[in-house]
């Protein structure tokens, strides 16, 4: 069968589904990743198809409009930002993602893309899944995660949630148009196709563990947790990480993946500040936020495996998005979130619920202290690398492919 999986963002709105897509191929389908060119290298080698969407998500996040991020103090101010900016890139990805529908069997769209996916696929008579990353339908039991996940209380919650469902669904008001216009298409509006994707209880498959966020008691019928679909990686780390590896005790790893920070310098040097006042050594990734540190105890690098890094570390400091969340459990390391933005604060949260995390230290209040004490906690105390141990050994039990293939099966039948 004809696999496209449509996504968008960064690294970690893609790398996951580049494992899925590897598993799926296993399963006997034809596979084929739809998202930004620069993450093209990520399906070498998987047996994934690549077709490639015309937006630079780096470029994006690094505009004037994506760095006036930073100044919303409220995670509602940031999603209201962030939604004025994707409005326009939604257009922009239209044409390809149609094109791509039309050489499907059944069509896998990320929370990213999902209501654009969903009328297309509806456009063109094709089945289609969702499989979202982060829980994005309303539930009475936690805030809405892409504006920090704190508890309103359950009315508040539910509002909350439905408030951000309505906010995502009005990206893509522009290039519901273009179908219209530019394809022939039949579409409803973006609050109607929301409304008619729960009435007809559209399949949605979630890619993290339940042992992490349990399934919500008041979902419907058709809202699942797989598990995680681990990355597919190729390679080793470079020889220059190798030699520091060996070269001394395991190091802390920090890296903001594809955040931006206000100041790369500054934070720099808060960040080797605190490892000098910890007394850790440390591998710091540079990363969309531009870190860079060099000394006799700090390595920079750019992007490296996870999987292979995270389990030969002494902890991990990151921005708790939900593909590096994942990867950090995964390796049984404890861990010191940064939340920045969107749903790293519900991620950090989650982590300290685990007690793999002694403690989050967001983005505004970090300071070589700061940071300083929360690694001294989280290294020092054998408790937690223990409870990270124990998540990572359930988690390698978990098989997150297996539900997808039989939802493929069952949409297509």
């Amino acid at each position: 069968m004809r696999v496209v999986i449509m996504t968008a963002g960064s690294r970690g709105d893609v790398a996951p589904y580049t494992g899925l897509g590897a598993g799926l191929v296993r399963g006997g389908h034809a596979v084929t990743l739809v998202t930004h060119g620069s993450f093209e290298p990520l399906v070498t080698g998987s047996g994934v198809a690549f077709r490639r969407l015309p937006v630079d998500p780096y470029a994006v996040s690094h505009s004037r409009r994506g760095r006036a991020l930073h100044r919303s103090p409220t995670g509602a101010g940031r999603l209201l930002r962030a939604v004025a900016l994707a409005r326009g890139v939604a257009v922009e990805m239209t044409d390809v993602l149609v094109e791509a529908a039309r050489d499907a069997d059944v069509v896998l769209a990320s929370g990213s893309t999902a209501p654009l996916a969903h009328a297309i696929a509806q456009g063109l008579d094709v089945p289609s899944l969702g499989l979202f990353l982060q829980p994005q339908h309303p539930t009475r039991e936690f805030g809405a995660p892409m504006i920090g996940g704190r508890s309103l209380g359950s009315a508040g919650n539910l509002l909350g949630g439905a408030a951000v469902a309505a906010a995502i669904e009005h990206v893509f008001t522009p290039a519901l148009r273009r179908l219209s216009v530019r394809h022939g298409m039949t579409v409803r509006r973006p609050v109607a196709g929301r409304a008619a994707r729960e009435r007809e209880r559209w399949r949605v498959l979630h890619g993290y563990s339940e042992l992490v966020v349990p399934r919500p008691r008041d979902w419907r019928p058709g809202l699942d947790i797989a598990g995680y679909w681990w990355p597919h990686e190729t390679g080793g780390l470079p020889q220059a990480l190798e030699d520091f590896l060996t070269a001394g005790p395991p190091p802390v790893f920090v890296g903001l993946g594809s955040a931006t920070v206000p100041d790369a310098e500054r934070l720099t040097g808060r960040i080797v500040g605190a490892l000098r006042k910890a007394g850790l050594r440390g591998v710091v990734q540079q990363g969309w936020a531009g870190l860079a540190a060099r000394t006799d105890d700090v390595i920079t690098v750019g992007d490296v495996p996870h999987s292979l890094l995270f389990p030969r570390t002494a902890a991990v400091v990151h921005h708790a998005g939900a593909g590096t969340t994942g990867a950090v459990l995964r390796a049984g390391v404890p861990t010191v979130p940064v939340p920045i933005q969107f749903d790293a604060a519900f991620w950090a949260a989650r982590l300290t619920a685990l007690g793999t995390a002694p403690c989050a230290v967001p983005l505004p209040k970090l300071t070589a202290d700061t940071l300083a004490t929360a690694l001294v906690r989280a290294t020092a105390d054998p408790a937690c690398r223990h409870r990270a141990r124990h998540v990572a050994d359930r988690l390698a039990r978990e098989d997150a492919v297996a539900p997808v293939l039989a939802a493929i099966d069952q949409a297509a039948a």
